[in-house]
């Protein structure tokens, strides 16, 4: 097996401080670059993903029921776009961004960042063109992955759907639930069960 790591939206928007903050962010964020320091062998690659939101539609909302519709977060280009600064990107190998024009909580719906200096929440990066784009699922199956192990916030949106979107593209997928962190306890609860039911493994730390 080859197996890589994927760290979900670890993104300042998402942390304490930030118009969408997921509680213990910043603990998360500081656990996974320990656990990417010492577990790095474990990996063949390490990506990230972000939320990158230019005109997401309907997704933003004045008033937002915190369920399909949410404060403003994640905008492209800004500090809230930024990955945390406590998570230690020296072992990061690609980053996806996802959700540009619409709403977008998988990983698998992200496309390969140009360079390096997006996770940085550079303005002036801009997008491949759609004809040159790079999935994360692309990119996977090129560096010839067939596992993966899933981290981030938050647990019962985009760790989910990026565990459920693994499982259906054939990946024998893992979640650590103690390095993920949820916006509510039973929800969570009920995302970790949803994904044992459709195979994912639950890993300790």
């Amino acid at each position: 097996m080859t197996r890589a790591l994927i760290v979900v939206d670890v993104q300042n928007d998402f942390c304490e401080g930030g118009s969408l903050a997921v509680p213990g962010g910043n603990d998360a964020a500081a656990e996974i670059s320990d656990y990417i320091e010492t577990s790095r062998d474990r990996y063949a690659a390490v990506v990230a993903t972000q939320d990158w939101h230019i005109e997401p539609g309907s997704h933003f909302s004045d008033n937002p029921n915190f369920r399909d519709t949410w404060p403003v977060h994640c905008v492209a280009g800004t500090h809230g776009a930024a990955l945390n600064p406590d998570l230690d990107t020296e072992f990061i190998d690609a980053y996806f961004r996802k959700g540009q024009y619409e709403a977008a909580y998988s990983g698998f719906e992200g496309l390969l960042a140009p360079d390096v200096e997006v996770p940085l929440g550079d303005p002036d990066a801009e997008p491949a063109p759609d004809e040159d784009a790079v999935s994360l699922d692309d990119w996977l199956r090129d560096n010839g992955v067939d596992e993966v192990v899933i981290v981030g916030l938050a647990t019962e949106y985009c760790v989910k759907a990026t565990a459920l979107d693994a499982i259906a593209a054939g990946y024998n997928t893992a979640v650590i639930p103690e390095l993920c962190r949820g916006l509510d306890r039973v929800d969570v609860r009920a995302a970790l069960d949803e994904l044992e039911d459709a195979g994912v493994e639950l890993l300790d730390l």
